[in-house]
């Protein structure tokens, strides 16, 4: 029970940190408060409803337990209003606001990565590796992944400071500590740890993955 309950609350943790992240992407994007609404919802409880739909847990947790919605929604209001009513005594300039959302989107991540290893580790798989480390990175990373399309911006998974990366050596981390028979309160904490440090240390000394750099034509076709 009480392994259950730590995860929980660590569950609504990462809904709270995932909500602010998708607020304030909305706000970066010009949104009114039901895109910011929609936006936060969708980011916090996103990751977990794929998560479920993959293991075939369905209804998504979010439609059986509305505790995970509400928190969303109140969370995500919460932020838009007290960003629209402050907004000319804080700084609200796109730079700043992005690395707010990179704490935040840390701290989800790392909380989400666990959650859903434990899912992977509570079902009859328990001990397929590799589900359980897909789990803790799909539930981790869909939630931006679908926040980032709503927005039209290429997903941060797919670009920037190694993000899936991190989401994989995460769950990687969480699910050998877990099978290993560490305390679920020191797996957790050394995860979530090794996470957000790694994203914020990403984010500020720009770590990404190697890419190719493409030199785009500005010319355009003649017309025939």
């Amino acid at each position: 029970m009480y392994a259950h309950e730590l995860i929980f609350i660590a569950e609504l943790i990462g809904i709270i940190a995932f909500a602010v992240s998708g607020v304030l992407v909305a706000i970066d994007h010009n949104l009114d408060a039901f895109g910011a609404l929609v936006l936060g919802a969708t980011t916090a409880v996103g990751g977990g409803m794929t998560r479920d739909i993959i293991i075939g847990h369905t209804p998504p947790l979010v439609f059986t337990n509305p505790i995970y919605a509400l928190l969303a929604v109140i969370v995500s209001l919460t932020v838009f209003f007290c960003a629209y009513f402050l907004g000319d005594r804080i700084n609200l300039h796109s730079q700043r606001l992005m690395k707010i959302v990179n704490v935040f989107d840390a701290i989800g991540l790392a909380i989400f990565v666990t959650v859903g290893v434990d899912a992977a580790l509570a079902g009859e798989m328990h001990d397929n590796a590799f589900l359980a480390i897909f789990l803790g990175t799909i539930t981790g990373v869909g939630g931006g992944v679908i926040r980032d399309l709503f927005v039209a911006t290429v997903p941060a998974v797919f670009r920037k400071h190694i993000y899936a990366s991190v989401a994989i050596f995460g769950a990687a981390i969480y699910y050998f500590m877990a099978k290993a028979g560490v305390p679920i309160a020191i797996s957790l904490l050394i995860t979530v740890c090794a996470v957000v440090v790694i994203r914020i240390l990403a984010a500020h000394y720009r770590w990404n993955m190697p890419r190719i750099a493409v030199q785009k034509s500005d010319q355009t076709p003649p017309s025939s």
